[in-house]
């Protein structure tokens, strides 16, 4: 069996699949439909207490880049770690891996509908931010679009790593937790990375999620150097190369014993 070849129609048949199991688990389907919109107004009113350059179109623009990125958090990384132990324990997993399917495409067919629903959010909160929170456009929508796919990327991958440690989906909760938090204050969703001490950015610098929301952040207000974009292109990169192999490694395709 090829793990490393993506055949399009099993990918879509899987990602059909998947959409179906989704549709179906409505308090899955509601988690990842409103908690984004509900973390986003936490996020504007949060920033409102911070004193930004440039004012009402600076708290916009951070309230939508954030946006993004807690949208990729809730939407691909805990709604798939859900997924995959779901989808575990039930035994799908084991019982595609013995068919026709390889493994890159199993995974890739179960993270399809999460990601395209993340992808349909982005685009609205984009399209919200630009004319509802005065945020402006793009300045850079290649950078932009290249941030929100690398962060698809490897939040899925992440997604897989953590299940390996997720004993059941009542438990994804708190696996998912400690991502979820240290992205949330330490990769500038809700302070940004300007804020924060020297020391404390520099660190804050190399965690998982900060490189894509620099790419992201720099894609929409055009405001990002040529030495931060590489650092954080590298960041993204040694973060993916990471995943992989940890995917590789620990990901459980059997039920925990």
């Amino acid at each position: 069996m090829n793990t490393l070849t993506l055949n399009p129609g099993r990918l879509f048949a899987l990602g059909r699949s998947e959409l179906t199991l989704l549709v179906r688990n409505r308090a899955t389907l509601s988690v990842a439909l409103m908690m984004p919109l509900v973390m986003v107004f936490i996020l504007r009113n949060s920033l409102g207490g911070i004193d930004l350059p440039d004012g009402t179109s600076a708290i916009g623009a951070a309230t939508v880049t954030g946006g993004i990125g807690m949208v990729l958090l809730l939407v691909v990384y805990m709604s798939l770690v859900s997924a995959y132990v779901a989808r575990r324990e039930e035994l799908v997993l084991k019982r595609l891996r013995t068919g026709e399917a390889g493994d890159l495409e199993i995974l890739a067919g179960g993270a399809l509908p999460a990601a395209v629903l993340a992808l349909v959010q982005v685009t609205v909160l984009a399209v919200a931010g630009a004319v509802a929170l005065d945020a402006g456009t793009p300045d850079n929508p290649l950078l932009l679009v290249a941030g929100v796919l690398a962060a698809v990327l490897m939040l899925a991958g992440m997604s897989a790593v953590t299940s390996s440690f997720t004993r059941n989906v009542e438990s994804a909760g708190i696996t998912t937790l400690p991502l979820f938090l240290i992205s949330s204050l330490g990769s500038g969703l809700f302070v940004p990375m300007d804020n924060m001490p020297g020391k404390l950015a520099s660190v804050c610098e190399l965690l998982p999620l900060s490189g894509v929301m620099t790419l992201i952040r720099s894609g929409w207000t055009g405001t990002g150097e040529g030495r931060d974009l590489v650092t954080a292109a590298v960041v993204t990169l040694a973060w993916m190369m990471i995943t992989v192999f940890a995917v590789q490694r620990w990901f459980r395709w059997e039920p925990r014993r």
